[in-house]
């Protein structure tokens, strides 16, 4: 490799780095600032997944599933909800892994915006449908029933749903920064 693709490569993954880390922060502050409480689970639903639904169609698979989940993680340990932090971690890093994965497996020619949506909203259903699925596994786990389970379940569906909305609204009004 000559010195021009070496310095190429560096300046990529430097900027991978660094878009990965802006996207902890903006999961982070997503999730903190724009908290709407549900009062019977004691949660919230927030903008936090359409950060994270911004991260999948600009960095793929594995650094979207790195910033979603250290960025949800870190959003519940300085948002007062430390015990949900480690089921953050995972059951988000699942959401954008899922949701880049199916993304990576398919090739859509860039000028083609109508057919990359479709594929956009796919993918990043089958994301938040990864999450729904988690959190209700740990919500039953937590809470030791089914019923308390269930509640939170269509607050989890609205809140990936509004991600996927906003961040389309987003990808579309900022189109030389997404991939």
């Amino acid at each position: 490799m000559d010195s021009h693709s070496a310095q190429k490569n560096a300046d990529n993954k430097t900027r991978q780095l660094v878009t990965t880390a802006l996207m902890i922060s903006l999961i982070v502050l997503g999730t903190l600032l724009f908290r709407l409480p549900v009062p019977m689970t004691q949660g919230y639903i927030h903008l936090g997944d359409t950060m994270i639904c911004l991260g999948v169609m600009l960095l793929g698979k594995r650094n979207a599933a790195i910033a979603a989940g250290i960025g949800s993680a870190m959003a519940d340990l300085l948002g007062g909800y430390s015990y949900w932090a480690p089921w953050s971690l995972v059951i988000k890093f699942a959401m954008a892994f899922t949701a880049g994965l199916i993304i990576e497996k398919r090739t859509i020619n860039r000028s083609d915006s109508e057919n990359r949506s479709l594929l956009y909203i796919t993918a990043l259903t089958a994301g938040g449908l990864v999450m729904c699925a988690g959190y209700l596994i740990a919500e039953r786990l937590m809470y030791g029933n089914w019923a308390a389970a269930f509640i939170e379940l269509p607050w989890n569906f609205g809140q990936f749903t509004a991600g996927i909305v906003f961040s389309l609204l987003i990808s579309h009004a900022m189109p030389k920064f997404m991939r």
